[in-house]
Formats: C-alpha cells, sequence, structure tokens
C-alpha cells in the first residue's frame, strides 16, 4: 500500500529527533525553521498521531515518536551510507568488473594486460570469463566484452584493438603438394574449430576471394584454438589456424602453411562497453587501460 505521508518529512523529523532542536534540524537541512515546523505538522496529520511535545523551551519525542524514530532512523542511516558508496564509487577505482572474451584471444591478446591492470589496481576485482559461445552479455550482467568480428550490439560502444588472420595449416608430415588452389580443399581432411566453420579465404596478391565450408572430410569438430593446433599437428587434416598462433609453430617446423598465397580477410578483436554516460569509473579506467596498451603496441 502507498504511504500516506511524505518520506522527506519523515526524514525531517528523524533529523529534529537526532538533533533535538528545530533550529539546529533547519540548519542541517537548509530550509527555514517555520518550513521545517510546518512538514513536521503536516507528518503528524498524515499519520495521525503526535511525534513530538513542543514547548517554549524544548522539544521532546512521544512515546509513539521514539517508536517511529528508532525504526525509521536506522532506514535513512543505511540510504545515507548507500549514498555514499555510491559517490565513493565515482571517485575511488574500487569493485568489480565483470569481463567475457574469447578463450583464445583472452590468453593471447588479454592476459597480460587484465593481470598488469589488476596490479595497478589493487582495490578492482576483475571476474573474468572465457568462452568462444555468444552470451547474452546485457542477461549476463558483463560491463566490458571482447569479440572477435560481428560486433555490433545495441547501445554498446565497440572499440577495434588488433586484426586478426587466420591461415591453412597442417602437420609437416604431411603431403598436401596437389592443393594448389581452395578448389582442390573439396574432401580433403580438415579439423573445424567452431564458431569458425567457413573459411574465409583471400589471395594476397590477386585480391580474389573464396569462401570453403566442408562437408565431407571433417575429422574432428572443436571449439578451442588449441585443440584445434594439436589435431593439425597430429596429422588428421587441414585446419584454420590464426597466425600468431601458427606463424611460430610453422617457423619450428611443427606446422606446414597449405595454400600460403591465401589467407583470411582480416577480422578484428574488438572491445565493447555500455553506451552511458554514467560508466563506473572502474570500468572507465580499464577502457582507457586496455585502448591505451593495444595503441602503444
Amino acid at each position: 500500500m502507498k504511504p500516506s505521508y511524505s518520506l522527506d518529512d519523515l526524514r525531517c523529523f528523524c533529523t529534529v529527533a537526532r538533533l533535538g532542536s528545530f533550529k539546529a534540524a533547519a540548519q542541517q537541512l537548509a530550509m527555514p525553521q517555520s518550513t521545517l515546523s510546518r512538514r513536521i505538522r503536516q507528518l503528524e496529520q498524515d499519520l495521525a498521531l503526535r511525534l513530538l511535545n513542543r514547548d517554549a523551551h524544548r522539544i521532546s519525542l512521544t512515546q509513539i515518536g521514539h517508536r517511529y524514530f528508532a525504526r525509521a532512523a536506522g532506514l535513512f542511516d543505511e540510504l545515507q551510507a548507500l549514498n555514499d558508496d555510491l559517490v565513493g564509487e565515482k571517485y575511488h577505482p574500487q569493485g568489480k568488473i565483470r569481463i567475457s572474451a574469447p578463450i583464445n584471444a583472452g590468453k593471447q591478446f588479454l592476459r597480460r594486460v587484465f593481470f598488469d591492470f589488476m596490479r595497478e589496481y589493487p582495490e578492482i576485482q576483475l571476474d573474468l570469463n572465457f568462452s568462444n559461445s555468444l552470451i547474452d552479455i546485457e542477461a549476463e550482467g558483463m560491463d566490458v566484452v571482447f569479440r572477435v568480428g560481428n560486433p555490433v550490439v545495441e547501445n554498446w560502444i565497440a572499440r577495434p584493438l588488433t586484426d586478426i588472420h587466420f591461415i591453412l595449416c597442417a602437420s609437416p608430415d604431411s603431403d598436401y603438394h596437389n592443393v594448389r588452389s581452395p578448389n582442390d580443399l573439396s574432401g580433403q581432411p580438415v579439423v573445424i574449430c567452431h564458431p569458425m566453420t567457413v573459411w574465409e579465404l583471400t589471395h594476397h596478391q590477386t585480391g580474389e576471394a573464396f569462401d570453403y565450408q566442408a562437408t565431407t572430410g571433417i575429422r574432428a569438430e572443436v571449439d578451442e584454438i588449441q585443440m584445434l593446433t594439436h589435431a593439425v599437428q597430429a596429422g588428421f587434416g587441414i585446419g584454420y589456424i590464426p597466425d600468431y598462433s601458427a606463424l611460430p609453430l610453422i617457423e619450428q617446423g611443427e606446422l606446414q602453411r597449405v595454400l600460403p598465397q591465401w589467407c583470411s580477410r582480416a577480422r578484428t578483436l574488438f572491445l565493447l562497453y555500455r553506451d552511458r554516460e554514467q560508466v563506473p569509473l572502474r570500468v572507465r579506467l580499464l577502457v582507457e587501460f586496455v585502448l591505451a596498451r593495444f595503441m602503444s603496441s
């Protein structure tokens, strides 16, 4: 049921009861004493209860006034503490940031950034959620999100961080000399990594584009880059592997490149955060920290 009295009038009453003086309460509330007295009388009329005894020299609480003050004062104290916490949060970096990121991008690009940020801001807690699934970031209450490609989310800002290319690789012992163009991939043994089931290829000289999606020859389907790489190294087929992971292994002789003239179109790693003016200080600091780190790299 909606209360029949003003909560602000109740706050005025609590201030008078705590200070024991209309004059002191009026000064604290920054209102004329006559206005304060009128509002207390209005509260008593609304409640149909007498809360204060007044005489020429002092005020005192009635028995029911004591009961109201004992119950209501704690509520206003709690509200004030909440307000102080919220104000403090605007100016003092502390609290939890919920973050979602793809598993491999998190390991490759973000792990050191997160750890350095935590060292710089020891009172900020990072709740890190690594997954290759496209979760509902609003329903999961995320504050900051990292995604590779297709970053459009309503009411969220997307900032590009770095580009990633995928290349075709196989084990060093396998023979794919007969694969001279993307058309030759059909029927070849492959290892698929979700969600990258379509291999978007571009010839780096001619710009010719070719999309390949295997329907036959699929030896395994995984959802994690490291498992994909291990399966390809073990000789189970061709894999579509990010260059930052594949190139060092190719240099070490642990992978070979298939169709070296072809690679994926650039897929960009994006940073997403809510499009709103009142971004918590801790989130704004993380966004600025991440952007600065990638701009300098």
